[in-house]
This record gives structure tokens, sequence and C-alpha cells, in this order.
């Protein structure tokens, strides 16, 4: 059964690659689709997914496969946090913080934003957050906020006590975060995607870039750039911020936030930080990416908070470890590496230190001794998921796109292999 021409559809319509996710998944969902529409064979199949835009969505939502969870991620959603107080600071009362995360996916992104923010003590009045995403199944679910156990991973889930009520196997997310966000249907390549919305101060857009080829990275950058504000941020995935390096933003300077600025946006003075009543979770180690294809939503989002390294207990002394990385995320680079390499001098090697370390040396911009660090991380666990997509996004920034898309291949069969 030949899809090339379904593959050509689906890219042009939502940027997907095929390589990005196998050709055997788009197969697949073309079978589906075909055996449900009552079509007689491929050929049909096809002329009716060129004439329907019924079916054209149908083959879309077959295709993906949302795969997220609340606060994946916790070192961008406490960099928003912060930020978001100064930017909030910066404005007039009457013109609130505008957010935008796409693909928003089933709802788990846009809310722990919401959580975030309102957790660190921004008033509800200060900020709105639209969820775009090109899944109207993904956004239904996302509407009805009932969730099951596995959109909550890690230790730290105190925030489901505060904003959740349990409900028979799920829990029921409260109207108080559900009001601060507005869903909606759209495809990020649409011509008239978000119309007459002004530019947003924060857009989320994180572990979708990943399923696009290089032209179509490009081309999603360009509409991500037209939506952010000229003084706004834009969080991204870990495996994508390499795709930046050479195009019209730079590094916000946050390590392990992932987030950009346009490069002609001026550095304003530092604010203080207001110290919520809730304050965020302190920080774990290092959070996992998403993998799964959330993809371009008809429009179509990870942001680093506190990152969860997946290790056996042996390997991980997480207070030594989250110390290390809250000293990285304060910029004090110097200190984290100190504490990383006594930690492997008491402990022994481990996969989570050498990949932290390896973060920490990208951080400094010493991406010689980040590589070095990445490949004894490898040499420990060689499917080590978050080690494999920072080396994929360093090996992208230097101009090696095989290295890079091989390590990518390999982080999504090791995800694969842990999610089934």
């Amino acid at each position: 059964m030949s899809t090339a021409r379904f593959e050509a559809l689906l890219k042009h319509t939502m940027g997907l690659d095929a390589a990005s996710i196998g050709p055997a998944m788009i197969e697949r969902a073309v079978r589906e689709r075909l055996a449900t529409s009552g079509a007689i064979d491929l050929d049909a199949y096809w002329q009716l997914v060129q004439t329907s835009d019924t079916e054209l969505q149908a083959l879309i939502e077959a295709v993906i496969v949302p795969e997220t969870w609340f606060f994946r991620d916790r070192e961008a959603l406490e960099a928003l946090a912060r930020l978001a107080w100064q930017q909030s600071l910066r404005t007039q009362p009457e013109r609130p913080l505008r957010l935008l995360s796409l693909p928003c996916s089933t709802g788990e992104e846009p809310y722990s934003i919401a959580m975030a923010l309102l957790d660190a003590g921004l008033p509800a009045a200060r900020f709105h957050i639209d969820a775009v995403d090109i899944c109207t199944r993904s956004i239904a679910t996302a509407e009805r906020a009932v969730y099951g156990r596995n959109s909550f991973r890690g230790k730290l889930l105190d925030y489901r006590a505060r904003h959740f009520t349990p409900m028979g196997d799920g829990y029921v997310l409260a109207d108080s975060v559900r009001q601060q966000v507005r869903f909606q249907h759209g495809n990020l390549f649409a011509p008239g995607l978000l119309a007459g919305e002004n530019a947003y101060d924060f857009v989320f857009c994180r572990n979708v870039l990943i399923y696009f080829d290089r032209a179509t990275q490009e081309r999603a950058i360009l509409v991500l750039d037209k939506l952010l504000s000229a003084t706004g941020f834009l969080f991204v995935g870990p495996a994508e911020a390499g795709l930046f390096v050479r195009q019209t933003m730079i590094s916000a300077g946050i390590p392990l936030a992932f987030a950009f600025r346009k490069t002609q946006a001026a550095t304003p003075d530092p604010l203080p930080f207001r110290h919520a009543a809730q304050p965020a979770p302190q920080l774990a180690a290092i959070s996992r990416p998403t993998l799964a294809i959330a993809a371009p939503r008809k429009i179509p989002a990870r942001a680093p908070l506190q990152m969860e390294i997946q290790t056996s207990p042996k390997q991980l002394d997480e207070p030594t470890l989250s110390r290390a990385t809250r000293l990285a995320n304060q910029g004090q680079l110097a200190e984290a590496a100190a504490i990383c390499q006594q930690h492997l001098q008491q402990t022994g090697p481990s996969a989570a230190a050498f990949c932290l370390m390896g973060l920490v040396s990208d951080a400094g911009g010493n991406h010689i001794k980040a590589r070095e660090h990445y490949r004894k991380a490898l040499y420990l666990e060689p499917n080590h998921r978050e080690t494999l997509t920072h080396l994929a996004a360093l090996l992208e920034m230097q101009g090696d796109a095989i290295g890079a898309r091989l390590m990518n291949e390999r982080a999504k069969r090791s995800q694969v292999k842990d999610y089934g």
C-alpha cells in the first residue's frame, strides 16, 4: 500500500514530515480511515480526502497521538512566572498579559501555565491564555477538563490538591483555572491563524517543530515571530532550541528554560520577582521532553520548569542534583558544575549527573565540554532520552544535521519502549 500521496497531503496541510514519525504510522491511519469512510479502495479514498474537509480532518486526527502531562518541563514554567510578574508590573492594569499555547493538545500545557501563574500570585484578571490545536478531539478533552492518572507524572503533585477534585478514577480541574484559558481549533500554517488577535507576550510552542523538515520549520518560525510581541518570549522544546541559532531570535539567557526573544527587543532593567503566597514547586532535576506527536495543530505546547530525571534511585541523589539544577536556573553555572562533580565523586558515575553537567556546560557556551558530558551519559545509559534530545539540539546547532537526526530517532525509539 503506497501512501506517498497522503504523506505529501499531510505535509502540505499540517507540515508533518512523514520521516519524523515513520511512514508506517501514516499508513495505519490511512487504512483506518479507508475502512471507516466506506471508500471502496485507496484511489476512491484519495478522491474523498481531497474533496471533503471533514474527512481530511478525520485523517489528521488519526495521525496525531497526543502525549503530554501537567507541569512538564517545570523550569520553563518557573521562568514564565518570574517573567510574567516583570511584564505585569510594566503594563497597564487594564491590559492583561496575553499568552498562547500551540499546539495545546488535550489541555495539560495551557492549564499548567494558568496554575503556575495563579500559584505565583498573579491575579487572574492580569492574564489570559489562548490555546489552539489542530485536533478537535483533543480540544474537546481539554474543555471537559477531566483527567486520568497518566496526566499526572513525577513526584511533585501538590498542585493537584490545590486545583483538582477527585472524581471516580480521574480528577476534575477547578473552574478558577479553566476560566483563564480559551480553546479554539486552528492550524499553524493556515493563512487566517488567530486573525484579528494582538501579538502575545508569551508563546509556548514546544515539541512540534521536531516533526517538520527544515523548510517547514523555517515557515513555522516565521509564523511564531509574527505572533510574538516585540518584547515577548517564545518557549520551545529542548530538542528545538538549536533551530533558533540562525534565526531572528536569540536566547533569553535563562538556563534550562529554552526561551527566546526577538533580536531587536531591548533588554529591560530587571524587576524584583514578587514571591507568591504558594510558591512554585522546587526543581527536581532534568525533565523529559515529549516526543510523541502532539503535532502541528490545525494551527497548531514543552517550557522547562521542573525537570524530572527518570533513573533508578541508586543513580540519583535527588537533593544534590536538585540543588545543582536550582543553582543553574539562577545562573550560578560554576557552582552547579562543582556540585555535579562532587556528586560523581561521592556516588559514582550516573547518566543523570552527566546529562545535567552537559546542560550546564551548554548554558555556559562550552559546547565541546557539553558534548563530552552527553557522550558519557549515553555510555552509561544508551537510551537516556533527555541526553539524546539535548545532544541532538547541540548537534543541530553545530550544523551536524545527520547526527542530530540520528539522536532524535534514538530518542523516539526510546520513548516507544517506555510507553509501548
